[in-house]
Order: C-alpha cells, then structure tokens, then sequence
C-alpha cells in the first residue's frame, strides 16, 4: 500500500472532486438478441443474469468495459470484461481518457447494494441507466485509480482462488464419500469389490425391516384454523438427504384430526415419493406428521438399524428414482415397499454406519464451513473497496485551488 499512500500523499492529499457516473463515462444500452437469430460462437452475451446467458458468433463490445444486467432476477449485477461480448439485455460503462474503466468497476462493485435498490418494475424487475447515471464518483487522478484498481484486483483474484481451493476441497470429500459408500454397500451388485467379500447378506423386500409403513396427509389450505399451531408437519421438499429437527409448516390439533396427517415415531426414514425430491430420504429426529407425499419407515430394530437404512436408500437414490412414473419420476408405497435390501448382521450394519457417519460429519463440516468461509472472504473484500475507494470530497473552492 505504500505506493498508493505516497500517489495520494503527493497527487491528491487533501481529498478529490467527485463527478456524475454519466459525465465520466460512456453508459450505452445494450442491442436486443434471441439465441434463435445468432449465430453460434464464442463470444459470451450479457443478458440479466451473473453468467453469460449463451454465446454467439459477433461482438458488439470489443474494448474492456463493465456491464450492469438489465433485467430479471439479478438485474443491476455488476461484472468486468477484458474480452470482447455482446451486450444484450444490458447496459456497458467505459471510463473517459480521464478515467479509468477498471477503477469504475470497482467503484460501482462497492455500490453493488445500491445499485441493487433502482430496480424497477413489478414482476420482472430493470434497472435503467438513468437510475445510475447520477451516481458521484470520486475521481481521483489517474495514477491513483490504477493502483487503487491494481490493488483490488490483488485480492479479488485471491478471493476467486480461496473460494475454489474450498470448493474443491468439498467436491473431492464427496467423491471420497461416494467411493467408500458405494464400497461398504456393494455386496457384490456393483463394479467396485465390497469390503467385506464374504460377509452373510440376506436380500428382503423393504418392507420386511419395517414395524411400520405409513403416509401422512394435508389439511384443507383453504382453513385458517388448521395452520399455524404447534405440530410439525413436513413436506417432501424438506426430504434432502438430511436429519430433520424442524419444518417450516406446523399445523393445529383441529388440522391434525381434520385430515390423513399422523404422528410419527423419532428415527424413521422418510422417503419422498412426488415432486423434484422423489426418492430423496431423510430421518427426522423429532416426532412429527407429514404429507401424503411421504413415505414414513419405522424400522425393526432387531432386523436393521435405521441408518443403516438410510446410508443404503440414498446410495441406491438413481435406481429407487428410475422405478418412478411421469416427469417427476413419482414412486408409490408399494414401489418402497418391494425395494429390495441386503441384510447383513447387525454388527456389521453397525460397522458400515460407523465408517459413513464420519465421512457424513467431514462433508458436513466441510459444507458447513464453506459459506462462512466465503462470507468472510467476502466481507474483507467489501473493507478493503470501502477503505480505497473512501475519499473526502473537495468542494467548489477547493477544486477551483487544486
């Protein structure tokens, strides 16, 4: 930072003007284009989203720039590009001979919230280049922009660097998990030897582990009485692979006796049977009702232990999946219920549960820890854009001086 200090120090040491964003920079709307009438290539088309939204053959951008998304869900987000793009449902900012586009990336990445709170609009939101256009800008001399843009590039490649050592630490974590777990339940059905070769397996249809097999049910949406109390009651989107010590809905007494919802035991495995999660699983570890759309499990302790039926569902999710019916591969009770499961001894159920719940807490932790990480990688960015990029501004008469 020594270098920026003595810039400042020596160009502009007692603050610097601040200008309209219009009048420092080049804002031009972007040039409307459907996938259907381009032509495919390489060049990324900047539409409303973070990502390119597809790529076609001709630029119309071919210096750096910065681009705000138009519209949609992500309309206002702020990116950088060094290669030539197409602008689309977009709008593009050059900086002037007096400033540069970089430094204005990053000024306007500061403001991202900002920016954020122009969207316009009811149900598909814009943001105008007139809601930014008056946005003032500290304009420090030119030397200074770049090094302030030089430093900040520093640690947002260093940011984009933690953040995909981390990710790639987690994928690899669940590579290593899906070997060993597909490993432990082989039992000779798959092309990876099982650990245990010779181990007495058993093969029953599900059902033949359970005490007991049940559904749920849903209360009439249309009465008020029936939600809102005290009674968790969960759905099949909240079935991810997952212990469950809470749903998002709780129903009353009134709803509970009013419909086929019922009480369920701790420990069960809840199989989704509808919708996006079908065949996705979890354990709830409170007592609690469901849907219809779930397939409650009260495993036989002396036959099997529960998440030992767990680890085995979720590592045969594809095959339970493709046994499904229309476009969301719904399955039934009687499709759960015939699934068949290798039965090894108890103890050697309680082995393989031992050696996946490690690997479980590993990816667990690791899952958890990785947003806190990046939040906080995120957060010292957002320090260090506001630390730089915080210049007293002059006034008229110290303008006119400088």
């Amino acid at each position: 930072m020594s270098k920026l200090h003595e810039l400042i120090a020596r160009l502009c040491p007692n603050g610097v003007p601040y200008r309209p964003l219009g009048e420092i920079s080049i804002m031009t709307r972007g040039t409307a284009i459907t996938r259907k009438n381009c032509e495919e290539g390489n060049i990324p088309v900047i539409a409303g989203g973070q990502r390119p939204a597809y790529y076609c053959a001709t630029p119309n951008r071919t210096t750096p720039c910065v681009t705000v998304a138009g519209s949609g869900a992500y309309a206002g987000y702020v990116a950088y590009w060094e290669t030539p793009i197409f602008v689309s449902d977009a709008f593009s900012i050059i900086g002037t001979d007096a400033v540069a586009t970089k430094y204005l990336y990053h000024v306007l990445k500061n403001q991202q919230e900002r920016i954020y709170v122009t969207k316009k609009g009811g149900g598909v939101p814009h943001v105008h280049i007139s809601s930014i256009a008056s946005f003032r800008i500290p304009v420090p001399p030119r030397a200074v922009q770049e090094e302030i843009a030089r430093i900040l590039d520093g640690f947002t490649a260093l940011e984009a660097e933690l953040e995909a050592e981390l990710e790639a630490e987690l994928e690899a974590r669940k590579r290593q998990y899906a070997y060993w777990r597909e490993r432990l339940l082989s039992f000779g059905q798959s092309a990876l030897a099982p650990i245990v070769p010779t181990v007495s397996v058993d093969w029953v249809p599900l059902e033949k582990v359970c005490v007991k097999i049940s559904s749920g049910g849903t209360p009439a949406s249309q009465n008020p009485d029936y939600y809102g109390g005290q009674i968790p009651w969960l759905r099949t989107q909240e079935v991810d692979w997952c212990e469950i010590y809470d749903t998002s809905i709780k129903i009353t007494e009134a709803g509970l006796e009013a419909s086929s919802a019922k009480w369920i035991e701790p420990n069960c495995v809840i199989v989704a049977m509808y919708g996006a999660t079908a065949a996705k699983v979890a354990i709830n570890k409170i007592a609690l009702t469901t849907n219809q759309a779930c397939c409650n499990l009260q495993i036989d302790p002396k036959k099997a232990l529960y998440r030992y039926v767990y680890y085995w569902l979720s590592n045969r999710y594809e095959e339970l999946r493709n046994k499904g019916q229309g476009s969301q591969s719904n399955i039934n009770a009687r499709v759960i219920k015939s699934f068949p499961i290798p039965l090894p001894p108890l103890a050697e159920q309680e082995r393989i549960v031992g050696v996946l719940d490690r690997f479980e807490a590993l990816c667990g932790d690791l899952g958890d820890g990785l947003p806190r990480e990046i939040a906080l990688r995120r957060k010292q960015m957002a320090y260090w854009w506001e630390r730089l990029l915080a210049f007293r501004e002059l006034d008229e008469a110290e303008e006119a001086r400088a």
